[in-house]
């Protein structure tokens, strides 16, 4: 085959791939959003446990297997980054208990009602109604504080003991009888309360946990059918953070390594904040030699890929223990499973899903950053982004309007079919080459006929 001809085989063998991977229609109108966050649902739990309902909702949609949050793996930083798309340092909500040491203010999962912990970003509720349009939450962390002058259009102050369905209700009444209602955001509890209870590698009661769970999704889809929302609006299932399984034989007391007197605790496991009463050095000294499965750091020396240390919210020394392990200053194991740990570790991702007309159906991701979401999000509402930490790029090809390839498919494929067109090619020249020629028997016949001038005839 000629080199030209080869070439434009493999150009248009790549064209192919790339009008394949393009998606299965266009999305442009903006479509309402649906963010719902299930507590503390760890990753691998969709491998272990079964999820009709589940399936069923990612199966016409979006999968992305984990997500890596940020550090720490707690329920308050991580929910305030997926509204943000900022690292904790960034957004300030570091922990679940803070202390300010400007203001001498104290933040706490009972006290988190004051704006100025918040003020620092601004979560994508503010920004769909400074776009000009409405949101609204049920329960969703920080949606019932006052920030940027703002809360949702409408919300619900939280309440542990309101139930999945009242609050599904409301949300669903809210975006079904209002259309300039662009954005929702659901809050649950489960599976966390479990895993903290029993533990998750208590398989009996995770499973009924989950199940649970998996008839909430169930629940959410039959309502959105009921109000005519299904197909209409973009949902998006994730989580905040994983689960570990804790014991009493992983325990680190810190009264065994210092005295009380030398510090002041602000949050204490899996990463301890801690504030010196004593000389800082000695105090790091003491607390870096206090047991094998704790890491002690000053602050100017937390590891960069943590983004937690730019802040003035986060104390002098933070103590961080290893997977499954627990601080206290004395005592018993205050829990069976629980999360905050390294942010590297698989235990501490949750998944993601979605469904809806700007998502692609049957796709299925590896991996995203938890920052990541918040660009996205943006993007499928038509808002400007705020400054934020996350990258459009890692999520696109999540979209029906995003021209996409997988390169290493596209590569293999190209390669392949250079491979079948070349081999092809080689053997189409080597049997031309052995077919014998007519010509040359007759040319030699003519010339014994016609030469009289043969040296042999002398």
């Amino acid at each position: 085959m000629h080199p030209k001809a080869l070439l434009f085989v493999l150009a248009a063998c790549y064209q192919s791939v790339i009008s394949v991977n393009t998606g299965n229609g266009t999305q442009k109108d903006f479509s309402p959003l649906l963010l719902v966050s299930f507590d503390g649902f760890r990753a691998d739990y969709l491998n272990s446990y079964t999820f009709p309902h589940l399936h069923k909702f990612f199966s016409d949609g979006v999968l992305v297997d984990q997500v890596t949050n940020v550090f720490i793996t707690k329920t308050f930083p991580n929910h305030y980054s997926l509204a943000t798309g900022l690292y904790a340092e960034s957004h300030g909500i570091l922990a679940s208990h803070m202390y300010d040491p400007l203001t001498k203010k104290d933040f706490t999962l009972h006290n988190d009602s004051d704006p100025f912990w918040w003020n620092e970003a601004t979560p994508i509720w503010v920004s769909v109604q400074e776009s000009g349009y409405k949101s609204v939450a049920a329960m969703w962390p920080g949606t019932d504080v006052m920030i940027q002058n703002r809360t949702p259009t409408h919300f619900m102050k939280y309440n542990g003991k309101v139930s999945f369905r009242e609050r599904l209700g409301n949300v669903t009444k809210w975006l079904s009888e209002d259309d300039s209602v662009k954005f929702a955001a659901l809050y649950w509890e489960e599976p966390d309360y479990t895993g903290h209870t029993y533990g998750p590698d208590n398989t009996t009661e995770m499973a009924k946990a989950l199940k649970k769970v998996d008839d909430d999704v169930g629940l959410l889809m039959e309502q959105l059918n009921q109000t005519g929302l299904w197909g209409k609006i973009n949902v998006i299932i994730t989580s905040d953070h994983g689960m570990v399984q804790c014991s009493q034989g992983r325990l680190i007391q810190l009264d065994q390594c210092v005295n009380r007197s030398s510090y002041i605790v602000v949050d204490l496991t899996p990463v301890a904040a801690i504030i010196p009463l004593i000389e800082p050095s000695d105090l790091y000294k003491k607390l870096s030699n206090c047991n094998t499965h704790m890491k002690a750091y000053m602050k100017d020396a937390i590891p960069d890929r943590l983004h937690y240390k730019n802040n003035e919210r986060i104390q002098p020394i933070i103590l961080v223990a290893d997977e499954g392990w627990t601080i206290v200053q004395q005592g018993g194991l205050p829990r069976l499973g629980d999360h905050g740990y390294d942010n590297s570790l698989r235990s501490m991702h949750p998944f993601l899903a979605a469904h809806g007309p700007a998502f692609r159906k049957g796709y299925r991701k590896e991996s995203i950053n938890s920052v990541d979401l918040y660009p996205l999000m943006c993007h499928i509402l038509g808002i400007p982004e705020k400054p934020n930490n996350g990258s459009f790029a890692h999520t696109r090809c999540m979209l029906v309007t995003e021209k996409c390839t997988d390169l290493a498919v596209v590569v293999g494929i190209v390669i392949g079919v250079f491979i079948v067109l070349t081999t092809i090619t080689f053997l189409f020249r080597l049997m031309k080459n052995r077919e014998p020629s007519s010509s040359r028997p007759f040319a030699r016949l003519e010339l014994q006929e016609d030469d009289d001038d043969d040296p042999l005839l002398d």
